[in-house]
């Protein structure tokens, strides 16, 4: 398991520093910086969402609720867009990463 963390106090705090080496055969962790809205792919999604609502004027709340559903819904169905906006950050994710460590 891969766990990514900012520079957060709570982050920072003895007891997740003692879990950390503690589980250090299955847990590897990497510092970020702070503020890296290319790394999180939330922030690549609000950019397409929000060059689709460009030039449009809501009638309502629920009009807009309606037409930001329906462009989340055609983002969804292209995935391509979603894995086209987010830079390479040479992390990989491996089969055994994820799986549990053995129980003895």
């Amino acid at each position: 398991m891969t766990q990514h963390r900012g520079t957060l106090n709570v982050h920072l705090a003895k007891e997740l520093g003692d879990f950390a080496e503690e589980h250090q055969d299955w847990l590897q962790i990497f510092q970020l910086p702070s503020y890296a809205p290319e790394l999180k792919p939330a922030e690549g999604i609000w950019s397409l969402l929000k060059r689709h609502l460009a030039d449009f004027a809501a009638a309502d709340l629920t009009h807009l609720t309606r037409v930001i559903k329906r462009k989340l819904k055609k983002i969804q169905y292209r995935p391509h867009l979603v894995d086209g906006g987010q830079p390479p950050t040479g992390l990989t994710m491996d089969d055994d990463a994820i799986s549990p460590p053995d129980s003895a």
